[in-house]
């Protein structure tokens, strides 16, 4: 399963307890105060990872909590220090106060740390209140309480590129054709429910990322079917590829489809209307795509080589639509 919105509460480890402790050995008959200080708490770190693609680890993980820090011992022993609880989140992951809704932090580079919640400091032994005027102190404190908070994970996947389509236009073809990724394909209309994710790699071994973007349907901006559950994840995106149904089997055409396309990314966010793109025709190997392909230059005038006649299935034009890939990573800056 695919989650990517999770709600937790965290909590920091408290931290230990001072103690009142005196020394009684042999021959040593004034000892003294010897009660150690406690140790601290434990703190709540987030941590940004790129090779984790999403919140599932949290699924049935709603509260979390670090170790509290060790009680102080005889001797002067130091309480042992709480282990800090340390949380992978994947590279686009914002973290939301769960009440205002307010963006407390955005995951955007691997190893990115975050300090959410610290530990609570340790308690004072006795011997710590020795003064030269109070040289047996029959006192200590109790380990300071660890921060807690309550928030929203939300994820923006961090995509090169991002593609686009409505179901059935064979968004999960194209991707099993472009990279090492196998997701479901069937002869029969089915819907994706989660975005499909892969590396595109190239022969001078660069690589990018690449994510089917599931559920836009007309009025998916409004939050209709899936709606903007997922649409939020091309936010980021340097590239989005719009993947049109040329055969017309499901009684669409590519023309229609592409100005709705077109209006519900815009409706989301109008800046992306200003990123690059290209816009791929699918399924030219059927008997209607030809008439549809002809009506649809007619109506919009798409650069060349930002426009592509493919067949996903069989591999027609794959390479060109890869190596136009290929060179705009490479000459463009983003």
């Amino acid at each position: 399963m695919f989650v990517d919105r999770v709600s937790l509460k965290l909590y920091a480890g408290n931290g230990g307890n001072g103690v009142v402790a005196w020394r009684r050995e042999k021959f040593i008959p004034k000892g003294g105060p010897c009660g150690g200080n406690g140790g601290k708490g434990g703190s709540v770190i987030l941590e940004a990872d790129d090779q984790i693609y999403s919140l599932d680890w949290y699924r049935n993980r709603n509260i979390l909590k670090a170790a509290n820090g060790g009680a102080g011992g005889h001797n002067l022993c130091q309480g042992k220090n709480g282990q800090d609880l340390i949380l992978k989140v994947p590279c686009g992951t914002l973290v939301k106060d769960k009440i205002t809704g307010e963006v407390l932090h955005d995951f955007t580079k691997d190893n990115d740390q975050w300090t959410i919640c610290k530990g609570g400091r340790g308690g004072r032994g006795n011997d710590s209140f020795k003064t030269p005027t109070n040289r047996a102190p029959n006192v200590a404190t109790e380990g300071k309480p660890g921060e807690e908070t309550e928030v929203e994970l939300e994820l923006k996947l961090i995509a090169d590129i991002g593609l686009v389509g409505f179901p059935n236009a064979g968004k999960s073809t194209l991707i099993n054709a472009l990279t090492k990724v196998r997701v479901k394909i069937a002869a029969y209309p089915f819907t994706t429910l989660k975005p499909n994710l892969g590396f595109i790699e190239f022969d001078d071994f660069r690589r990018v990322f690449i994510a089917d973007i599931p559920g836009i349907i007309e009025g998916a901006h409004l939050n209709r079917g899936l709606g903007f559950e997922f649409l939020r994840h091309i936010d980021r995106t340097k590239l989005l590829i719009f993947l049109l149904d040329a055969s017309g089997i499901d009684g669409r055409n590519p023309v229609d489809d592409y100005r709705v396309l077109r209006q519900e990314v815009e409706a989301y966010n109008p800046e992306l209307a200003t990123r690059p793109s290209f816009v791929v025709l699918n399924k030219i190997d059927t008997e209607e795509a030809a008439l549809h392909v002809e009506e649809f230059k007619k109506s919009y005038q798409i650069p060349a080589d930002h426009f592509f006649e493919i067949s996903a299935e069989r591999g027609d034009n794959l390479n060109i639509l890869l190596d136009s890939i290929a060179k705009q990573f490479s000459e463009a800056e983003f």
